[in-house]
């Protein structure tokens, strides 16, 4: 049985809030790191420890190695690992309060720690590295500490899925745009150049997936929505009956908090995530 789209969705949207809450680039200059993107990502590698751009690059997927190597190893001599970590969970936190006003805070954190439990991690790496970091003594924190770590962990399963088609950084972005599910600006987003834009297009085309303005085909279409299928399967295959029964128990909450997010301006849609809106 797959877990539904609204609850993945969801878990997006209260993870994520983090990189599009206001203030975080200066908070993460304050700690000495040069700017938003270079704050974005130390505090989402710094789970794995201090990782060279190599590393940071293959679990991150989608961006250009070029980007990655502008924030690391950098950042590491910039910040204190401790110092980034806090800040990221201050910065979910400040994000999350005013929406899960009104909602049992702690029965939802017990329960998505629970479905953390008993995740499977292996061939999950990003996951499993915030598996491994301590749990938030706050409710609010440990809310997100558990949604990240079920957030990453389909990553980690998405990544999977799209390497298995064959399909890299750029052309995945490139599909992304082509189907509307991330902004325009995507390619600048990502750190993509023109020219490798340009080549991530023709490999899309000669599969039939794009036609040569670079607009989806309906070949292309449902080529895509096999990867999220294909994603769902996979991350099904880690969750138990006990974790997939808590996660549906969880869902329609979590949707509330996320749409509070959205209200709140903490995260926008279309975003650079390509997740819809619950």
């Amino acid at each position: 049985m797959t877990q539904s789209r609204p609850f993945w969705r969801a878990i997006e949207a209260i993870h994520s809030g983090v990189y599009f809450a206001p203030g975080a680039k200066e908070r993460y200059e304050a700690l000495g790191l040069k700017g938003y993107w270079m704050g974005y990502v130390a505090s989402r590698s710094v789970a794995l420890g201090t990782p060279g751009p190599i590393t940071v690059t293959a679990v991150f997927h989608g961006f250009a190695p070029a980007i990655i190597e502008r924030a690391v190893p950098d950042a590491w001599s910039l910040a204190d690992r401790g110092a980034i970590l806090a800040a990221r969970h201050d910065l979910a936190r400040d994000a999350l309060a005013p929406a899960v006003e009104g909602s049992d805070v702690a029965a939802l954190a017990r329960t998505l720690g629970l479905v953390v439990e008993r995740l499977d991690f292996a061939g999950k790496p990003l996951a499993a590295a915030h598996a491994d970091l301590p749990v938030p003594d706050d409710e609010v924190g440990r809310l997100w500490h558990a949604a990240t770590v079920i957030r990453e962990y389909r990553g980690d399963c998405h990544v999977a899925v799209l390497t298995a088609a064959g399909i890299d950084g750029c052309a995945a972005n490139a599909l992304a745009v082509a189907t509307g599910l991330v902004p325009p600006e995507q390619r600048t987003f990502r750190g993509w150049t023109d020219d490798e834009w340009e080549s991530a297009i023709g490999r899309l085309g000669a599969r039939g997936w794009v036609d040569v303005s670079g607009q989806i085909t309906d070949t292309g279409r449902a080529a895509r929505d096999q990867i999220e299928d294909t994603t769902d399967r996979v991350c099904a295959a880690g969750l138990d009956r006990e974790a997939t029964a808590r996660a549906i128990t969880a869902e329609a909450p979590l949707v509330e908090i996320a749409r509070r997010i959205e209200q709140g301006g903490a995260i926008g849609y279309p975003n650079p995530t390509g997740v819809p809106r619950p």
